[in-house]
């Protein structure tokens, strides 16, 4: 064990936060490879390489229950995903350096004279080719269903559409939640909840199966973004409640 690393200095040397990490762990993200004496997670090289690509396919912007299949898949290719992200890194350098070359021009004219050609320039602000590729890069490693179920759906909508989706679940699903989040999680109004929070993924997002909500909720109550903005929405436990909802929902 002594070529490992602990929880804590992965955190310091990834900028990760232990939690980020733990909750790769409850999620089958990314499981440490062994355990100290006193329980605290270890890390050897494999799973600092398979950090390594969950990032990567993070700055692709893919639902963290869609990397695992895609880093597990068989057809895996590591190093196309790793050029992928080298070419968009590179993007983003260049992006950077335009914007840094026209804040030096506004500086050396004061800011003044926007209406002058060389100065009213706002293609440095253009990230319309990096959101291509980043598209076409999520497309070539998007060949689950419901992957491509959501790409189709999206073709149709505007991302402030999906936006609004996703906010109206937020406040209106999960905040009833919240409101019966001291119920009993398989009375039958959270049954119903439930259904109601299926049915609403489905018909705005992908095919929610009874095997895709139950992994959802273990997210929902596995501590980070999910859990914190379920309980920004329905109060201090609503996404604990939720998962319990859903458990008892699919077990029955």
């Amino acid at each position: 064990m002594s070529d490992m690393k602990t929880v804590h200095e992965v955190s310091r040397i990834t900028g990760i936060s232990i939690r980020t990490l733990q909750y790769y762990d409850r999620i089958g993200l990314l499981a440490p490879a062994g355990y100290t004496d006193s329980g605290y997670r270890l890390y050897d090289d494999s799973s600092l390489a398979r950090l390594q690509m969950i990032l990567l396919f993070r700055e692709l912007e893919f639902p963290l229950r869609d990397i695992g299949r895609i880093i597990d898949s068989p057809d895996f290719d590591r190093i196309r995903a790793l050029e992928q992200q080298i070419r968009l890194l590179e993007m983003k350098k260049e992006h950077m350096e335009d914007l840094i070359l026209l804040a030096r021009r506004m500086k050396t004219t004061g800011g003044k004279n926007m209406g002058n050609s060389s100065t009213n320039d706002f293609t440095a602000f253009d990230t319309s080719k990096i959101d291509e590729y980043t598209e076409k890069a999520r497309a070539s490693w998007g060949n689950t269903p419901q992957w491509k179920e959501f790409e189709e759906k999206s073709k149709v909508r505007s991302k402030a559409e999906m936006n609004k989706a996703g906010e109206q679940m937020m406040k209106e699903i999960f905040g009833a939640f919240g409101r019966i989040r001291k119920q009993d999680p398989g009375s039958k109004e959270a049954r119903d909840l439930v259904k109601k929070l299926q049915d609403f993924i489905t018909e705005h997002f992908y095919t929610c199966t009874d095997e895709i909500l139950r992994s959802l909720g273990k997210m929902y109550a596995g501590g980070g973004e999910f859990t914190a903005n379920i309980d920004a929405a329905g109060g201090e436990g609503t996404a604990e409640f939720v998962h319990r909802a859903i458990e008892s929902f699919c077990g029955k």
